[in-house]
């Protein structure tokens, strides 16, 4: 799955280009990720022209406005040059799956970026002026802070955007046609009902309305609003929901034993007694026996590869 590239904060890989002339290189991406995707590493402080070692700089509110200085010398801003060379960053990411950015960063840090008030008070409400950018021009990109990694659910539900991203990507580029968008949608419809299922309603009509004048049009209308659902925390009562109805497809099939077992292990997921990679396994079993079309065409039995373990912790 090398094939799969993502952008990442050049520290979290290891590279020393912190203002100390450290790097803050994370285990998990370095020992669970590296093997599924291929890692592309920006420092926007490094390319800017700041050296390392470097004085250490800081967002600050100055007349009303977020700007870029030196913590210490804060006639240096940087803020035009930063914004300047992000905005031209953006020329070189369209094949990029998903980024992970490096939290509390003044220029990388995804949200709760400490801003200075003109009394040298800090509120946690900023965020780092290339994440700024990079969020506003890449709206369905799924950005993570590698922070928020250690959380299984927001590291599943990061994973997972990634490679229902990266399938979007490969579709457009062989050249979609209506009936793909159509394919695309249905064989992701449980993944979105997991997340939401008010917003999942509202993509089906959508959907239904395409046609070849509009495909374009709607192909980017929907990417933003199923990248836009799947940020929704996928709960243990939406999942208990998507099994239920997975379930709905064996009930004919499968006996009276193996249905109250089955009903048993979901209500013991539900309740947060077994990980869901248990009821999963369990239907997986029972489709295995009794095969069904539409089910195995659903993404989410099978989300991602099952060596990463997401759904063991969730």
């Amino acid at each position: 799955m090398t094939d799969i590239k993502m952008g990442i904060s050049s520290c979290l890989l290891g590279n020393e280009v912190r203002h100390d002339g450290g790097h803050k290189r994370n285990t998990y991406v370095m020992s669970a990720l590296s093997e599924y995707f291929s890692f592309r590493p920006f420092c926007p402080e490094v390319a800017i022209g700041l050296g390392v070692p470097r004085p250490t700089i800081r967002l600050s509110k100055i007349e009303n406005q977020i700007r870029l200085v030196g913590t210490k010398n804060p006639d240096m801003d940087l803020t035009d040059d930063m914004n300047r060379w992000s905005e031209n960053a953006m020329n070189g990411m369209d094949d990029l799956s998903g980024f992970i950015l490096k939290s509390n960063s003044p220029s990388c840090g995804m949200e709760r970026v400490r801003v200075y008030d003109s009394n040298g008070m800090p509120s946690r409400d900023g965020t780092g002026l290339f994440a700024t950018v990079l969020m506003q021009k890449n709206p369905a990109l799924p950005v993570e802070e590698e922070g928020r990694l250690n959380d299984p659910v927001l590291r599943e539900n990061f994973i997972e955007r990634v490679f229902v991203y990266y399938r979007w990507q490969k579709m457009v580029e062989d050249g979609f046609t209506v009936s793909d968008l159509m394919a695309f949608h249905q064989q992701h419809k449980f993944i979105l009902l997991a997340h939401n299922e008010q917003e999942y309603r509202k993509l089906g009509p959508l959907i239904a309305a395409v046609n070849r004048d509009n495909l374009e049009h709607t192909a980017d209308e929907y990417l933003v609003r199923m990248m836009a659902c799947m940020k929704s925390r996928a709960s243990r009562k939406r999942h208990t929901n998507v099994l239920m109805h997975v379930m709905g497809y064996l009930k004919k099939k499968i006996n009276s034993d193996d249905k109250k077992e089955l009903i048993e292990i979901l209500d013991n997921y539900r309740l947060g007694k077994v990980p869901l990679i248990v009821p999963i396994t369990l239907m997986k079993h029972h489709l295995r026996v009794y095969p069904d079309e539409y089910i195995s065409s659903q993404y989410y039995m099978a989300p991602y590869p099952e060596e990463l373990m997401l759904r063991n912790m969730v």
